[in-house]
């Protein structure tokens, strides 16, 4: 910058708020004001400051009623465990009559389920695994994940609020003649499993739960409506019986062979990423032509692909070891 054509140095002094002085230079014709100081020992003190005012500005950014964040609690997970997130729906028996829910199973609802979690493990992060039967799905974030620092609450309301906006989202997608008479609820919480194994005994857990409660639902279904017994009287006949029992019970009076019922009933629902092709149809045209020439193009993608099958046995983690990988 040429000095005929730069302003007249001054220097000016300001008090903060502490009671110190806060000099301001002004740069003129390749010298700092201030008695002559040349650029290269001015830099030194321009820094130092900088740094004052930077400090000057976070202590006026504070004020008297910060102390609230004191009462926060640190709900920060455990390092390299895995975090769970189990959401189930909220009085989901009452939203299933309402919106008439076949029985013991509607696949619609249960379709709709998967797409939510797809969508959740879509727009989340470190999201590895994913399980879900009925009204409840679970979510397995990877080991060393630190998404939002591994706060627990972050992991639960993100997962939560996301999934109950997909289902009122793509409600209609699946029941089209059936309006939503109002939004539902679903509750979560969050659970952190130290090592693969106590992992995999969960993810057992709740598929083992799956094939309880769906056995139960469908022999008590069976006898209310084509039996004619009361919800009571179903109840009352199914008290005290073993899987065997009820298995015994479908065969012999309604001729149902349990094993043959869909695997997405019994087994629930995995959803785990794997390379898929995408087929589309692509239209291009070339300077010589006039018009466009369609042309398929196949294009690979990872998505959330829904299974139906055994988890409990050693055969899905030996076929999919990616999952408990340390670095997946």
């Amino acid at each position: 910058m040429l000095a005929s054509t730069t302003a007249r140095a001054t220097v000016r002094r300001h008090r903060n708020f502490r009671g110190g002085v806060l000099w301001c230079f002004h740069f003129r014709g390749g010298m700092w004001a201030a008695g002559a100081v040349k650029v290269s020992g001015c830099l030194a003190a321009f820094s130092v400051t900088l740094r004052r005012c930077l400090k000057l500005g976070a202590a006026m950014a504070k004020s008297k009623f910060e102390y609230v964040r004191d009462f926060e609690a640190d709900d920060t997970c455990l390092a390299h465990c895995w975090v769970v997130v189990r959401l189930d729906g909220r009085n989901f028996h009452r939203f299933a009559e309402k919106h008439n829910f076949a029985k013991p199973n509607d696949s619609r609802a249960l379709h709709l389920m998967t797409k939510c979690a797809q969508t959740v493990m879509e727009e989340l992060e470190d999201i590895v695994i994913a399980y879900g039967q009925s009204d409840e799905y679970s979510f397995v974030f990877k080991r060393k994940s630190n998404w939002f620092k591994r706060r627990a609450s972050k992991f639960m309301t993100h997962v939560v609020s996301q999934f109950a906006s997909s289902y009122v989202f793509y409600w209609r997608d699946y029941f089209e003649d059936q309006p939503l008479l109002y939004p539902p609820g679903f509750d979560g919480r969050v659970v952190v499993y130290p090592s693969n194994q106590t992992l995999k005994d969960y993810l057992s857990w709740r598929q083992a739960d799956c094939h309880i409660n769906n056995l139960y639902n469908t022999v008590f279904w069976a006898l209310v409506q084509q039996s004619g017994l009361t919800p009571i009287q179903a109840q009352e006949r199914l008290q005290g019986t073993l899987t065997a029992d009820k298995n015994e019970i479908l065969f012999s009076e309604f001729n149902i062979n349990y094993n043959n019922e869909p695997l997405m009933y019994r087994k629930g629902t995995v959803l785990i990423w794997q390379k898929v092709d995408e087929v589309t149809t692509k239209e291009v045209r070339l300077p010589a032509e006039m018009e466009g020439r369609k042309m398929v193009v196949t294009r690979t993608r990872t998505k959330a692909v829904p299974l139906h099958c055994d988890v409990i046995g050693d055969a899905f983690w030996k076929e999919h070891p990616e999952i408990l990988h340390e670095d997946s």
